[in-house]
């Protein structure tokens, strides 16, 4: 599933097929008629309007194939008002599903949580300058697949560019299964000593294959120590596997930081792998939403790919993090504000998801 060139064999059955504003069905030989001042054909249909409230249906296929590629960017804060990577919503829908199968706020879903944009380079998710956003999970299907983005931004976004690289001819079983994602938050309202869930209720045959995490810290001192842990199948009370803690899951260590030193201030330092990277820390508020620039309370992105090493489950899956934190005087349990985006396959199109909570509630503030 991570070697792309298993993906470049054809049989003489494949065929390529891209959806965007010039070719909204993704037929053969339909691309780019539209006409411009330039002339037919010459760039006249690049992007689409997405206003207040609504919904566009960014491709909807008949029949089998596996969307290989998607790239999207949207209207720039500056122009749009902050947060509006958060206050849309990302959907996909397999084999004619009632309920989506992907429901993850746009940002969230290509690893730029709070509503901020940042850099990402990694295996299946990349973020480029200027937030052109970019997945290459897979996303098999039997008879259909629809993708659509719903707007609960307070202002019409003005542009939505996006293409989707598809396949037909492709055979549903060479795949991992049907392509899940899903989002949730707990913004201090646990109680201390209670995890937050990034998924459960997972139930068939599967491979997760990836979290994202973006956590504001929401009290003083170190926030990392939490465990992240995945209950496969028959596990009860215990796991059957567990890390050691949050910044050792995202591939880091020591706090992400510059040095271990209590004489200086250390620096958290960001970066971005194939299969993990924090890409994202930040204490200040460049939202523009208020007219004072005032500190904010730390903000922390990290993401882990388990691609060269899935969590396979036969039966059920379910996984959260612990939130714990220490100080000079040991271990302490925490309540952080933590929003996370699963990533998985199953064989199955999954059960619905709980209730996606609304823009308000989805605001990092």
């Amino acid at each position: 599933m991570s070697n792309s060139w298993n993906r470049l064999r054809n049989d003489g059955t494949i065929r390529s097929h891209t959806i965007n504003a010039e070719n909204p069905t993704g037929a053969p030989g339909s691309a780019g008629a539209a006409s411009s001042v330039l002339g037919p054909g010459r760039k006249g249909s690049a992007w689409y309007e997405l206003p207040a409230g609504e919904s566009i249906t960014l491709a909807d296929i008949s029949g089998g194939g596996v969307i290989r590629h998607i790239w999207i960017t949207v209207t720039d804060a500056t122009e749009a008002g902050p947060f509006v990577l958060r206050d849309l919503v990302l959907r996909a829908y397999w084999d004619g599903a009632e309920h989506p199968q992907v429901e993850v706020p746009l940002g969230d879903f290509f690893c730029n949580g709070f509503g901020a944009r940042t850099l990402v380079t990694s295996e299946p998710i990349v973020v480029a300058p200027t937030s052109g956003m970019n997945s290459y999970f897979p996303m098999p299907f039997r008879t259909g697949a629809r993708i659509e983005i719903t707007s609960e931004h307070k202002g019409d976004i003005g542009h939505v560019f996006f293409q989707i690289d598809y396949t037909t001819g492709d055979r549903f079983e060479e795949w991992p299964g049907y392509f899940h994602a899903q989002w949730r938050r707990s913004n201090g309202t646990t109680a201390l000593g209670e995890d937050h869930v990034i998924v459960d209720g997972i139930r068939g045959t599967g491979t997760y294959v990836g979290t994202y995490v973006a956590l504001a810290s929401l009290q003083r001192y170190w926030w990392g120590e939490g465990e992240v842990k995945f209950y496969v199948d028959d596990d009860g009370d215990l796991p059957s596997l567990c890390s050691t803690g949050l910044e050792d899951y995202a591939g880091g260590a020591w706090a992400f930081q510059n040095e271990l030193s209590a004489e200086s201030e250390p620096e958290p330092i960001t970066f971005s792998a194939p299969y993990f990277g924090y890409p994202f820390a930040s204490a200040k508020d460049e939202t523009r939403a208020s007219e004072f620039w005032t500190p904010m309370l730390p903000m922390h992105g990290m993401y882990r790919w388990h691609l060269p090493d899935p969590i396979f489950f036969q039966e059920r899956l379910a996984v959260t993090v612990q939130q714990i934190g220490t100080w000079d005087h040991g271990l302490f349990e925490r309540a952080d504000d933590i929003s996370t985006t699963a990533y998985w396959y199953q064989d199955t199109v999954g059960a619905p998801f709980p209730a996606l909570p609304s823009a308000r509630e989805r605001t990092p503030r």
